[in-house]
């Protein structure tokens, strides 16, 4: 989700677009919306998405951005996911498992440590001949996490959880990242906590009881993987335009940062998936589209845009939108802070400044949040957000550590004997929000005699090039950065945020998303006792003191838990936004009748 929902993980940036991650609708982020009279499901179309950035991966064992997600809601299925049903999207439910395990149902062990869980019969890939997903297909994806070319992000929310994973993974540091040593490494090297009981019976293993582990089983990282992806390089476009789906749509083809064409898996039935209707034909995603013409052509009826890929309505046209109450229009919850501001603690610029804790205090109470907030659309779109945990998450407790206060942070900058800085920002040139983001922190900064010199980048290049490259960071290309982060799942989940961003080494890119390489050992060490805390309140306690120590840390400038606005055409109907992937659900809608693409 995070960004990783993430959500996923990462992530989705609401104005600042996605790689990533309700005043009109009810403001419980699950409305369904849509101007059409139609009210029976119409079936068939083409349905029209338009974006201007890519996919991080098309590989469901690697994706996590909120994009991705989107992506592989199409064409992977997990364990358990998010319904698009009114008021439940935030309730993990089965989708490839046949029920939901409990202590009762003998799914969870007395001790809490053992789950154990059988696939749906019907599931099936779209081989030739169709194929039954199996357990061994779950065992071989849970293991191509830890690949050594491009391991996924947010490793830290279970490698210390699942029995034998952290072993697991450093063996695979060490193998050679080609397509046969990889397989060689999964066909024959055991991960005792993820065993096949038989073929379609899975067990997972945990070092410690986790009331939340059903929900991290929604991560489409720890999706199924057929035996066939092994012949590719993980995280490859060779991979992307060969992979398997056991959705109800196929990838017919896969053209990186153009275009994304979708149809349907004959393999898959209906019956075997109580998720997804797949009510069109085919899904088409185009990613040439600038920011202001996918909303000028999903607001005038273009026969060939339906739906947003990976950016919202400009921020600059949110009030307007949101005081007519346009029907179009949805704001659901995110559970994140996004966005945020990265400090790169390892950048050599400045001689080290940034890795002075007293320059990043400095630098936090510099920037006003306030000025970030309008221009991202305003705080009904973007309520503050001012420390780590958003109030939807278990352990957050209201603070802010950092008030405006220019004349505070020229003493400090002064104090810390750098009384003038030069740095420089990475940002996303093609998304509105994110480049009036920049701008407005320039000229913040500015007032207290720091210069910020922009670093504009492509969105497709944006995580994959700078952010999740930790060599990037320590060569100083750049100094701050705009980063999202969503929970990886719902409630009790303050853990998918300190792991994956805040716990030192083992949370640093790729394995993890601490962009800005924090590296602070009581930080990591509240974090592991919050995540071994045996009751919520314990945990609640000491996820606050996390909190409270990366503030006083400066590790981030937090800005807002934004509401997500996204928009449809009025020919889409039964449009639900799931938080998971921040937009409607593409395998839920349809059309109307004569507006079908």
């Amino acid at each position: 989700m995070a960004g990783s929902r993430r959500r996923l993980a990462v992530v989705a940036t609401a104005a600042v677009a996605s790689l990533t991650l309700a005043a009109c609708n009810g403001g419980n982020g699950s409305s369904a919306s849509g101007s059409s009279s139609t009210t029976a499901a119409v079936r068939g179309g083409t349905l029209n998405m338009l974006g201007a950035g890519d996919v991080d991966y098309m590989d469901p064992n690697l994706s996590y951005y909120s994009i991705g997600y989107l992506n592989l809601r199409m064409w992977s299925r997990q364990l358990f996911t998010y319904p698009a049903k009114t008021g439940q999207t935030t309730d993990a439910v089965p989708d490839l498992a046949t029920a939901t395990p409990t202590t009762k149902n003998g799914g969870i062990s007395a001790d809490g440590k053992t789950y154990t869980i059988k696939i749906r019969p019907g599931a099936k890939w779209n081989t030739t001949p169709a194929r039954q997903v199996t357990a061994a297909d779950v065992v071989r994806g849970v293991k191509r996490t830890a690949n050594p070319v491009q391991p996924f992000g947010g490793i830290p929310d279970f490698a210390s959880l699942i029995v034998g994973y952290q072993s697991f993974e450093n063996g695979f540091a060490k193998v050679a990242k080609t397509p046969a040593a990889i397989a060689n490494y999964i066909n024959k090297t055991p991960l005792p906590g993820v065993v096949a009981k038989n073929s379609t019976t899975v067990v997972f293993k945990l070092t410690r009881p986790a009331t939340y582990f059903v929900d991290m089983l929604t991560l489409p990282a720890l999706s199924p993987a057929p035996a066939e992806v092994l012949k590719y390089l993980p995280a490859s476009t060779a991979l992307g335009n060969h992979e398997i789906s056991d959705g109800p749509y196929k990838v017919d083809s896969w053209v990186p940062t153009k275009s994304i064409n979708y149809s349907r898996n004959p393999a898959w039935d209906a019956s075997t998936d109580p998720v997804r209707k797949a009510y069109v034909d085919k899904i088409v995603v185009n990613e040439t589209v600038s920011q202001d013409s996918i909303q000028q052509q999903l607001q005038t009826g273009t026969p060939s845009a339906d739906l947003e890929f990976d950016l919202s309505p400009p921020p600059s046209q949110l009030p307007a939108l949101i005081a007519k109450k346009d029907p179009n229009l949805n704001l659901g919850e995110t559970a994140s802070t996004n966005p945020y501001v990265v400090f790169n603690t390892v950048s050599p610029n400045n001689n080290s400044a940034l890795a002075n804790r007293q320059v990043r205090q400095a630098l936090s109470y510099a920037i006003n949040r306030d000025h970030i907030i309008q221009v991202l659309g305003g705080p009904t779109v973007n309520p503050p957000l001012t420390h780590v945990l958003p109030g939807n998450i278990d352990g957050s407790k209201q603070s802010d550590p950092y008030p405006y206060n220019v004349a505070k942070a020229k003493q400090l900058l002064a104090a810390a004997g750098f009384p003038h800085l030069t740095l420089k920002f990475l940002y996303r040139n093609a998304s509105e929000g994110s480049s009036k983001a920049f701008q407005t922190i320039q000229q913040d900064l500015s007032q207290a005699g720091v210069k910020v010199v922009g670093v504009p980048s492509p969105n497709a290049d944006f995580y994959v090039k700078y952010l999740q490259v930790p060599s990037v960071a320590k060569r100083g290309v750049w100094d701050l950065s705009l980063a999202g982060w969503g929970s990886d799942w719902y409630g009790n989940a303050a853990l998918s945020f300190f792991n994956p961003l805040f716990s030192g080494q083992p949370s640093f890119p790729p394995i993890g998303s601490n962009y800005g390489l924090y590296n602070d050992p009581a930080t990591s060490t509240l974090i592991k006792q919050a995540a071994a805390a045996h009751t919520l309140a314990a945990s609640s306690a000491l996820w606050a003191k996390a909190d409270a120590k990366v503030m006083a840390d400066a590790a981030f400038f937090p800005i807002t838990n934004p509401k997500n606005p996204n928009y449809h055409a009025t020919q889409v109907n039964n449009a639900i936004y799931v938080p998971a992937i921040q937009n409607f659900d593409p395998t839920n809608v349809w059309l109307s009748k004569n507006a079908q693409g």
